[in-house]
């Protein structure tokens, strides 16, 4: 049944192909060999349609489950969250503690703060709702790692991180990265004191949008990136052999030193990331941990392939995979069917692009970064357990607005 529909639909059971069109003839293999690979993609499509449609709201925070999920061991733990854990955490590296008392923040001085744009870039959002917060002490993790692992009893620690594997290997508690106001990865020329405002970024991004809709975007996937592992190299070998499937290049990185880093041809240039627009089929890969470009993405209106799904941001486990975006697995192995099944199902291609694309615009606003860091800092304080009221450390001071 599902083939016969995909069949009439798309109308691709036919080769018409002239004798010497040799790429129309390898698809058209393709479309005769692969029918029931792309059956059961059309099925994974229309599962997570269904699951969506019954997965309604209660009107709670949407992303309230991750906060919940992500203090859970402290909930159990008898004595919550003690002064003990907070001087334990501290002895990992570069840590930085802040402290809220009576409305106000307070920190150690820049020079001590390992990334100091990343701690000011959080300090934005906190700023933004001080008002409402209790008086508490926290940890925050600028590093990209993060620090507790569910295996070491002794790293059993309440630190806050902006990324971790899903799987219960960390207990880090999931914070909005620093880089939706500031300390974002600087990409040489294009970006070359960090990515920017994720408020500004979302206009330009949907300026380019406005300007290329999906039917006037280049069916082929895209990627450009500096070679961080090799896991992304089939990417780029396939693009190499298959330029009609998709554009996918290194650039160079800081430890880039000859071609050979760039598996064996020059870097390709870096690109602003509305410059990705133009491609239906946008790839991400996580990079030491979870991918800044991830949401970048969604808003050209192209189709993201989120390649692996071990590293999370906290916004990552509401992207519903088949719904919002094509999963593809860290091997690669069937990125080439994925590429031409995309090609030959292109209003279902349109429809995931635009599912992806809404959730990020409607619900990765300044405002949700607000809003998540006061539900998560409002429930976080519910479990510490001091004996005595907090008071500020002699060599902290006060944090204000930046100018």
């Amino acid at each position: 049944m599902l083939f016969t529909f995909y069949s009439s639909i798309h109308g691709h059971s036919q080769n018409n192909c002239s004798p010497d069109d040799l790429e129309c003839h390898e698809k058209s293999k393709y479309l005769r060999d692969e029918n029931e690979k792309w059956n059961k993609y059309i099925q994974l499509i229309n599962d997570a349609e269904q699951r969506h449609v019954n997965n309604t709201q209660d009107g709670t925070f949407l992303y309230m489950s991750q906060i919940q999920s992500d203090l859970a061991y402290w909930k159990t733990k008898q004595d919550g969250i003690t002064r003990n854990d907070i001087e334990q955490s501290l002895t990992q590296p570069k840590q930085t503690l802040y402290q809220i008392i009576n409305h106000r923040l307070y920190r150690c001085k820049d020079e001590d703060l390992i990334f100091p744009f990343r701690n000011y870039g959080v300090e934005h959002f906190i700023l933004n709702i001080l008002q409402e917060l209790p008086d508490m002490e926290f940890i925050l993790n600028t590093y990209d790692w993060p620090q507790t692992y569910v295996h070491n009893s002794q790293q059993h620690l309440p630190i806050f991180s902006f990324s971790k594997v899903k799987q219960g290997q960390h207990l880090d508690i999931l914070y909005p990265a620093w880089s939706f106001w500031d300390g974002g990865p600087a990409l040489g020329s294009v970006y070359p004191t960090g990515i920017g405002r994720w408020d500004l970024m979302r206009e330009t991004l949907n300026n380019a949008r406005k300007k290329i809709p999906w039917s006037k975007k280049q069916s082929i996937g895209f990627f450009r990136g500096s070679r961080t592992s090799d896991e992304r190299d089939p990417l780029v070998i396939l693009s190499r052999e298959k330029p009609y499937l998709l554009d996918a290049q290194y650039t160079k990185n800081q430890a880039w030193k000859s071609d050979s880093d760039t598996l064996g041809a020059p870097p390709a240039s870096e690109m602003r990331h509305e410059a990705f627009c133009p491609y239906k089929y946008l790839f991400n890969f996580r990079g030491i941990a979870a991918s800044f470009r991830l949401r970048h993405l969604f808003l050209c209106g192209s189709l993201v392939f989120h390649v692996g799904d071990e590293w999370i941001e906290f916004f990552y486990p509401y992207l519903e995979p088949w719904y919002h975006y094509i999963p593809v697995t860290s091997d690669l192995r069937d990125v080439e069917q994925l590429l031409l099944f995309a090609q030959h199902n292109d209003k279902l291609m349109a429809k995931i692009a635009k599912h992806g694309r809404e959730f990020i615009w409607k619900h990765l606003r300044m405002s949700d970064i607000d809003d998540y860091w006061k539900h998560l800092l409002v429930e976080y304080q519910k479990l510490l357990n001091y004996t005595t009221p907090i008071v500020k450390r002699k060599d902290f001071y006060e944090v204000k607005r930046r100018k």
